[in-house]
C-alpha cells in the first residue's frame, strides 16, 4: 500500500476528475447507443487501463478493493430497501421460487456436463458453485437507467437481492463436497467458514439494522440523514471486512432492517441513492481496467462451455422456476436472460476455490477472469432487452 506521504495529491485530483468526465462520457454516450451505461463505462475503464492505454497511476490498484467494497456495499443496502412485508407477500413466491429454480438447475447443468466430459469432480463442483454469482450493481443499474417499472423488473430486483446468498451457501455445500473428495474430515473445516460468512454477515446487519432504524425517524431530512446513513453503511462495510463476512449481504440486512423498522424508512435510502452513482462510477471504470483481453486467449473449450452452460441453466431454470409460480409467459421467457450479468461475486468465489484447490488455480482464474469479461459485455444489453420485451419500459426511455 502507498502511504499518504508518497501520494501526489495532484495526480490524485487528476486521476478522480479524469475517471468521472470519463464517467460521464460515458452516460452521455449511453442516451445514443444501444448499450447499457454499465457496459460503456467497462469498455471506458478498459481502453485508460492497462489492456489499453495503460494511462492510469499504480495507486489505483490500491483503491480497486475499497470502491468495490463502497460500491457494492450500497448496492446491498439500496436492494435490501425491496425487501419489505408488503414486497413478500406481493412477490415472495416467485421471487423464491425462480430464484431457488435458477440456482439449483444452474448447478446440476454446469456440475454434470463438465464432469461427464472427463473434467475432475472438483473443478466440476468449482465451477457449479461459481456460475450462481450474480452481479447486482450491473443488473440494478440497467434497471434504474431504463426507468423500468413493473412486476417483471421487482421480481427481477428481489432475485438479484437474494440470488447471492443462495450463490454464497451452495458454493460453500459445493466447495465442501470438493474437498470432502480429498480429505476424510474436510467437510467441517469449509461449511464453518461457510456458515460464518452468511450467518455472520446477518447478525451484523441486524446489529447495526436496528439502533439506525430506530434513530432514522428521529433525525429530520436532510444532511443529517446523509451523515448518518453514509456512516451506518461504511461502518457496517467495514466491519464485515474485519469479521470476514459477506459485505454485501451485511449491508442488505442493514436495508431490510431499515425498511420494515424504521417510520421514516424511505430518508436514509434517498441519501444514500444521492450518493450511489458516483460510487458507482469509479467502481464499474476500476473493474474496467482490471479487465484483461489477454485472458479471453486462455478461455479454452471449457470456458465456452461454461458460458453455454451457465446461461442455458439461467434461461431454464427461470422457464421452470415461473411455471411452478404460475407467472405470466413473459416473464418465465425473460427472466434467464434479465440475470446474466456476473462479477466481482465470481471473481471472489474463485479466489476462495484456489486457496482450498492450489492445483486448480490455472485453470480455475483464468476461466473466471475471462467468462466474466464475457458476461459483463452481454449480459446487461441482454437485461435491457428483457426489460423492453416485457414491457417494463417505455419507448421513450427505451430510446434515450
Amino acid at each position: 500500500m502507498h502511504s499518504i506521504n508518497t501520494l501526489n495529491p495532484a495526480e490524485v485530483l487528476l486521476t478522480l476528475g479524469g475517471l468521472f468526465i470519463l464517467g460521464l462520457m460515458a452516460d452521455l454516450l449511453g442516451r445514443y447507443t444501444l448499450l447499457p451505461r454499465v457496459t460503456l463505462l467497462l469498455l471506458a475503464g478498459f481502453s485508460v487501463g492497462p489492456g489499453g492505454l495503460d494511462v492510469l497511476p499504480l495507486f489505483v490498484n490500491d483503491w480497486f478493493p475499497i470502491f468495490t467494497n463502497i460500491a457494492l456495499s450500497f448496492v446491498g443496502f439500496l436492494l435490501g430497501q425491496k425487501l419489505t412485508r408488503s414486497f413478500y407477500l406481493e412477490l415472495g413466491k416467485p421471487v423464491l421460487t425462480i430464484s431457488l429454480f435458477l440456482v439449483v438447475t444452474t448447478s446440476i447443468l454446469v456440475f454434470c456436463v463438465v464432469y461427464f466430459l472427463g473434467y475432475p469432480a472438483e473443478i466440476a463442483l468449482i465451477l457449479a458453485g461459481i456460475a450462481l454469482a450474480t452481479d447486482p450493481a450491473a443488473t440494478v443499474d440497467v434497471v434504474n437507467e431504463q426507468k423500468a417499472k413493473g412486476k417483471f423488473s421487482d421480481t427481477l430486483l428481489g432475485i438479484v437481492a437474494i440470488d447471492d446468498a443462495w450463490g454464497l451457501l451452495i458454493f460453500s455445500l459445493l466447495l465442501a463436497v470438493a474437498q470432502s473428495l480429498n480429505v476424510e474430515n474436510g467437510t467441517w473445516a469449509i461449511l464453518l467458514p461457510a456458515a460464518w460468512e452468511i450467518g455472520g454477515a446477518i447478525i451484523l446487519g441486524i446489529a447495526i439494522g436496528i439502533p439506525m432504524a430506530y434513530l432514522t425517524g428521529r433525525i429530520v431530512p436532510g444532511e443529517p440523514t446523509q451523515a448518518e446513513a453514509l456512516g451506518a453503511v461504511l461502518l457496517c462495510a467495514g466491519l464485515s471486512e474485519y469479521a470476514g463476512v459477506s459485505f454485501i449481504l451485511s449491508a442488505m440486512v442493514l436495508g431490510i432492517m431499515v425498511a420494515n423498522l424504521a417510520d421514516h424508512h424511505e430518508r436514509p435510502f434517498h441519501a444514500i441513492q444521492g450518493i450511489e452513482w458516483p460510487a458507482l462510477v469509479l467502481f464499474f471504470l476500476l473493474a474496467g481496467a482490471s479487465l484483461r483481453l489477454d485472458s479471453l486467449l486462455d478461455i479454452g473449450l471449457l470456458g465456452i462451455l461454461y458460458v453455454f452452460l451457465r446461461s442455458l441453466g439461467r434461461f431454464i431454470g427461470a422457464k421452470i422456476g415461473g411455471m411452478a409460480c404460475k407467472a405470466k409467459p413473459s416473464m418465465q421467457n425473460w427472466m434467464g436472460f434479465a440475470l446474466l450479468p456476473q462479477a466481482g461475486v465470481a471473481i471472489g468465489m474463485s479466489v476462495v476455490a484456489v486457496q482450498h484447490f492450489p492445483e486448480t488455480r490455472d485453470v480455475i482464474i483464468p476461466l473466471v477472469l475471462a467468462t466474466t469479461v464475457v458476461f459483463e459485455l452481454i449480459g446487461p444489453p441482454l437485461t435491457k432487452l428483457a426489460l423492453i420485451k416485457v414491457g417494463d419500459v417505455s419507448d421513450v426511455d427505451s430510446h434515450h
